[in-house]
């Protein structure tokens, strides 16, 4: 909880000096048009990417399987739409990271590192 604390004061000050930074060398209507610009092609490809993994997910329940691939990708593809959506350099790099395919793969990773070591501790229940 402390890291979630630290990380919304942090890095909110960090997209500031930023955008001056930024607004400094191209200009600041050039700034706002790029944020505009990132956050509709983010979200355009969030929207895609998240209609390509609920197909698989149907596929997947379809055929009597488990969509647990499925349901991590959406994770991502949902955190990072989130990212995308809030204006800044910062967070559309980790939102475009988590939306596009090659580069969601470590995020997985830790994702199910993080829902085993909970699963292993006895901190996630599952009924049926």
């Amino acid at each position: 909880m402390r890291w979630l604390i630290i990380a919304l004061l942090i890095v909110p000050a960090m997209e500031i000096g930023i955008f001056i930074w930024a607004g400094g060398i191209v200009g600041p209507w050039w700034v706002v048009g790029i944020i505009i610009f990132t956050g509709i092609v983010g979200v355009m490809i969030a929207k895609k990417q998240g209609a390509e993994t609920w197909n698989r997910a149907r596929l997947s329940m379809n055929s009597g399987q488990l969509p647990a691939e499925e349901i991590i990708d959406g994770i991502c593809i949902f955190v990072g739409a989130v990212f995308l959506f809030t204006p800044g350099f910062i967070t559309d790099t980790f939102g475009f990271l988590l939306v596009l395919p090659l580069t969601r793969n470590p995020f997985k990773n830790l994702i199910r590192a993080f829902i085993k070591s909970r699963l292993n501790k006895s901190t996630i229940i599952y009924r049926k």
